[in-house]
């Protein structure tokens, strides 16, 4: 059992691309899931799906790489970092949500209308709990 399932996500991602792999799978959720279709969108990784499966589905995400060079391969996610843990939560308005590295990244939030990210949820007006940062 992970106590902090998005952490828990982020800390796969991150040692997977530490690895060069193609895909990592975890245990699903709908706030992952959700995740998976931001970073999708904003092309930080290639696709995702869904499996199901006992005792829980699997949530498996291809990671995508640009070449560099003639065998350099660098990942599309430079970064990510947690910002709200379980034990410090952070809430932010609409005009507090962040701009991240200068608009070059993306803060992932949690709203009342659904996981988004924080430069939709500014054109929305609505704030939430921002969950990380990836760039």
């Amino acid at each position: 059992m992970v106590g902090d399932p998005i952490a828990d996500m982020l800390a796969r991602i991150r040692n997977a691309l530490a690895r060069s792999k193609e895909e990592v799978a975890m245990p699903s959720s709908r706030m992952k899931v959700d995740s998976a279709r931001i970073l999708t969108e904003e092309g930080y990784i290639e696709s995702y799906a869904v499996e199901e499966g006992e005792p829980c589905p699997t949530l498996r995400l291809k990671l995508k790489y640009r070449r560099e060079g003639t065998r350099f391969r660098r990942p599309a996610i430079q970064g990510l970092r947690r910002v709200s843990t379980s034990a410090r939560r952070v809430y932010l308005g609409t005009d507090e949500i962040p701009s991240t590295r200068g608009g070059l990244g993306t803060a992932v939030i949690s709203t009342s209308q659904g996981v988004m990210t924080g430069r939709e949820a500014r054109r929305r007006g609505i704030g939430g709990e921002i969950l990380y940062e990836v760039w």
